[in-house]
């Protein structure tokens, strides 16, 4: 039950699903051609999906944990894009063990977290909304036939169903630790492939980070402190991207943060993910009072 986009920019669905067209308008008036824009905002054509999920913790505990990738889950409306199921169960779907480090490190810390529950295809949360990777076309080789012909109105849909529901409660936890008097320090849990186009990554883990240093150097350092892992600083990707995740919520807003990126084999089943996760915990532990961390920095800093 794909999506399917006709020319000229109009969205239908297959297998008898109702168009944003049939749904009726919600709100407002509107002037000539606004219809369809409205409808594709407004109207929610996938009832029952959550675009996230939250697991409780204490906000004494400085921490916020979030993790962008957690599942490949599709909304049934959209079936797998049009991709082969195994599609969707590789990088380009999902981080993979990502969900279960996160689970592990909130549980471990009695931290906060935030995770999303739709797939990386639909739209990437780990975007600014005008990147032009936001919805993915073409990912790692393979092409995706559900994002091929998407337009202005699905894109919004997207954004207004998935993507801001996810940012706006990654907002709300921030700003329950700030009520607190404790603005969290931001942990985003990643993973990265162990080769990519036929080169070996040598790296265990990557702290991403861009301007702000008081999280993700220590983090970097704690972690070189065991002789058996290979440290990233800045690998295998750049911290400095524009409007992700860490840029919204911890550079614009002057919190500390730190994105680690674990390489997924070493994270792929269960002993892995346990081991990653406390070796996290132990570290977040010790990193818990450090000077400035729960400051808030402005925006010029």
């Amino acid at each position: 039950r794909a999506l399917v986009l006709d020319n000229p920019g109009r969205a239908r669905h297959i297998n008898g699903m109702r168009t944003a067209e049939q749904t009726p308008t919600v709100g407002r008036s509107q002037r000539p051609g606004e219809a369809r824009l409205t409808q594709a905002i407004d109207a929610d054509l996938d009832p029952g999906f959550e675009a996230f999920r939250t697991l409780p913790g204490d906000p004494a505990t400085g921490w916020l944990i979030i993790c962008d990738h957690a599942r490949n889950t599709m909304p049934p409306r959209y079936g797998t894009l049009g991709l082969p199921q195994g599609e969707l169960s590789r990088h380009i779907g999902l981080d993979i063990g990502a969900e279960g480090v996160t689970e592990r490190l909130a549980e471990l810390l009695g931290a906060p977290a935030v995770l999303s529950c739709f797939s990386r295809l639909l739209i990437d949360p780990n975007r600014g909304e005008d990147d032009p990777t936001l919805i993915m076309r073409l990912s790692d080789g393979s092409v995706v036939p559900g994002n091929a012909r998407v337009d202005d109105d699905e894109t919004a849909y997207r954004l207004n169903r998935f993507y801001r529901p996810y940012d706006r409660a990654i907002t709300a936890a921030i700003e329950a630790g700030i009520a607190y008097g404790k603005p969290p320090a931001l942990i985003s849990i990643h993973s990265f492939t162990d080769n990519w186009r036929g080169t070996p990554r040598p790296w265990h883990a990557g702290i991403l980070w861009d301007r702000d240093g008081r999280l993700a150097q220590p983090v970097i350092d704690g972690l070189k402190r065991d002789p058996g892992l290979v440290v990233g600083d800045n690998e295998p990707y750049s911290g400095a991207l524009r409007g992700d995740t860490m840029y919204r919520h911890g550079t614009q807003r002057g919190l500390a943060h730190a994105l680690i990126e674990i390489r997924q084999d070493l994270i792929a089943d269960a002993a892995g993910v346990a081991e990653w996760g406390g070796r996290l915990a132990d570290l977040f532990s010790g990193l818990g009072k450090l000077p400035g961390l729960h400051d808030i920095w402005p925006p010029e800093h």
